[in-house]
């Protein structure tokens, strides 16, 4: 996958999102923040997702919806079940993904991060097809953005312990990065 000078991904889906903002000046992207989404929870293949990203989630449509009302999120990316990816936000620019946020002391992870989305839960296994596709966009990422080492891809967990538990106990950290190496 190529990603152009403005943190574009050539030949994926691209959403128009506008929950996003300019990054700091003189702030590295240096971390690659992996979540998990779906909408209800454990439902997949909803438009619900998507919506929520683009602000026009109809809150009413879902009981657990309620607290998503004036809500304003984003991802870099989404994974879908099938493995495909979509881009809401260029990765040059802050997404709102991480939220109160801190990696090795460093706080307000969104001003450094990159934040994919994989449409999953902490419990239920990820699909193959997603693993593929997220260690493709991640080796591409880290070719873009060199900063992203391997050891400075987390999930959201680890930067909001205690608030965030995405990716989960499903996502299997190992294949992923045996994946990640052996693709490099």
């Amino acid at each position: 996958m190529k990603i152009d000078l403005n943190g574009v991904v050539r030949n994926v889906v691209k959403r128009g999102c506008n929950h996003f903002d300019e990054r700091p000046t003189n702030v590295d992207i240096s971390l690659l923040v992996i979540h998990n989404i779906s909408l209800p929870a454990g439902q997949f293949g909803t438009s619900f997702v998507d919506d929520l990203f683009m602000g026009n989630i109809n809150c009413s449509a879902h009981s657990s919806f309620t607290s998503l009302e004036g809500v304003r999120v984003s991802a870099h990316c989404f994974i879908k079940r099938t493995g495909e990816l979509i881009q809401y936000v260029p990765f040059n620019k802050r997404a709102w993904h991480a939220g109160l946020s801190e990696f090795n002391g460093e706080p307000a992870c969104n001003n450094f991060s990159i934040g994919i989305e994989l449409e999953g839960t902490d419990t239920t296994p990820y699909t193959l097809a997603q693993y593929k596709t997220l260690t493709r966009i991640s080796g591409s990422i880290m070719l873009r953005y060199p900063k992203i080492t391997a050891s400075r891809i987390v999930g959201h967990c680890d930067i909001a312990p205690g608030r965030k538990t995405d990716p989960g106990n499903s996502f299997n950290w190992q294949l992923f990065f045996n994946m990640l190496e052996q693709s490099s």
